[in-house]
């Protein structure tokens, strides 16, 4: 789906940018970042080949009552999602995580 000129991989996530973007409007919440990337292992060489960084893809960064969210729409919950979504809480223990379905 595509709102805006940005690509959603679900409506689900592409009504919650909506609902957001209405709230950024409103005031409820600043800063409303799309994609934000987060680092969860740097990259490195091994034997002289290098191995790229792990990234974690959230899909929506934002400020509400001064502290940073972090929030992932979810459907299914995959064994790669889990595994990235600990590591990104074990790297950022101190982000506000939400997920939404």
């Amino acid at each position: 789906i595509e709102i805006d000129g940005h690509k959603f991989d679900s409506q689900a996530e592409g009504r919650r940018y909506s609902e957001l973007k209405l709230q950024q409007h409103c005031g409820v919440i600043k800063n409303l970042e799309l994609q934000p990337s987060f680092i969860l292992q740097a990259k490195f060489k091994y034997n002289g080949k290098p191995e790229r960084a792990i990234k974690y893809v959230a899909d929506f960064k934002y400020d509400k009552d001064g502290q940073m969210i972090i929030e992932d729409v979810k459907g299914k919950k995959t064994k790669v999602y889990l595994l990235k979504r600990k590591m990104l809480l074990f790297n950022y223990p101190d982000i506000n995580f939400v997920e939404t379905a």
